[in-house]
């Protein structure tokens, strides 16, 4: 792809991403993307073929954008599970303000979008894979409490971490971020982990 293409590619994401974050409310169409960009419809669809394809890409730019890959290196090279559950609640909880809008609106649309739907599905797939990865290294140090399997422990914290919890306890709850992470690691670590006599 000329670099042409690939700036307009961005554009189109930026666009996206800007219009689901802006909470205006309801679908976000294509044409109000092309819109957005300043090309056209046609020129949206010669880089996204369908609209769920341009969905994805969005929430995956936005990861780019943000370097997830680089917050997420003392997850993904802790030596001991209990390190990699510690990394992984801080920088997954302290992620979820800054893809907050974007999910948002992915969350109020995928009822009735199943587009959108599959759009936050993708994302929140890697956030099990992450919570995974946490559990196998539990599990690995001999660290899951025996109350739990893997399946089942992974089950548990991403429910723990997920953006409708992380959004009661902060917008409705009035939890500071700092709170948040601090409870939130307490709490991962009191359910998954095996307490020691």
């Amino acid at each position: 792809m000329s670099s042409d293409g690939r700036g307009t590619r961005a554009r189109i994401l930026q666009s996206a991403i800007e219009l689901l974050e802006s909470g205006a409310g309801g679908a976000v169409r294509i044409s109000d993307i092309a819109k957005a960009a300043g090309i056209s419809r046609q020129a949206v669809y010669l880089h996204f073929p369908k609209r769920v394809d341009l969905l994805i890409a969005a929430t995956r730019y936005l990861d780019e954008k943000n370097d997830v890959d680089a917050r997420l290196q003392k997850s993904r090279t802790a030596e001991t599970g209990l390190e990699r559950l510690d990394a992984w609640v801080e920088v997954w909880g302290n992620y979820i303000p800054e893809i907050y809008g974007i999910g948002k609106a992915l969350m109020a649309m995928m009822d009735s979008d199943e587009e959108a739907r599959a759009a936050w599905e993708d994302r929140m797939q890697a956030v099990r894979h992450g919570c995974a990865a946490a559990v196998r290294d539990l599990a690995r140090d001999g660290q899951l409490s025996t109350r739990l399997d893997e399946a089942k422990a992974t089950d548990l914290l991403w429910t723990l971490l997920s953006v409708r919890n992380w959004a009661q306890l902060r917008h409705e709850c009035g939890w500071t971020q700092d709170e948040y992470v601090a409870h939130l690691k307490e709490v991962a670590l009191a359910s998954l982990c095996e307490v020691k006599a």
